[in-house]
């Protein structure tokens, strides 16, 4: 078996980053919005009963395990790439990502000012891989 070439590799490897950070954004996101004002519960409940609420949502667990993914891949990237390019092209087309779930997923207001940046850095990621 061949290996894959670099830039499919360096690709793979970004858009592993990508889809697990913004799968974690939006997931745990969801789950603060779901649980509501933690101030609210922990005047009631207590910080156990604050943080009972958190621990206890799927959503925020499935969010998490998401996150620590992304985190791996992050590490795994940095050791076989180039930390000039994973680094900014991973965060900026995290942003882009997370700009484009938010408006489909959690139905927020993304205004021309973010999708003109988003626009932006997406030229900017270019301009890093060529």
């Amino acid at each position: 078996m061949t290996p894959l070439p670099t830039a499919l590799a360096t690709a793979a490897m970004i858009g592993s980053v990508v889809v697990t950070a913004t799968a974690g954004d939006i997931l745990t996101a969801s789950a603060m919005r779901q649980i509501g004002d933690l101030d609210a519960i922990r005047a009631r409940s207590g910080i156990l009963g604050a943080a009972g609420a958190v621990l206890k949502n799927g959503r925020f667990g499935i969010g998490v395990v998401c996150l620590a993914l992304s985190f791996f891949s992050l590490l795994f990237a940095f050791s076989h790439r180039d930390l000039s390019l994973i680094g900014p092209a991973a965060t900026s087309l995290t942003f882009v990502t997370n700009a484009l779930a938010a408006k489909i997923f959690l139905k927020e207001n993304v205004d021309h000012r973010r999708w003109a940046a988003a626009i932006f850095v997406c030229v900017g990621v270019a301009l890093l891989a060529f």
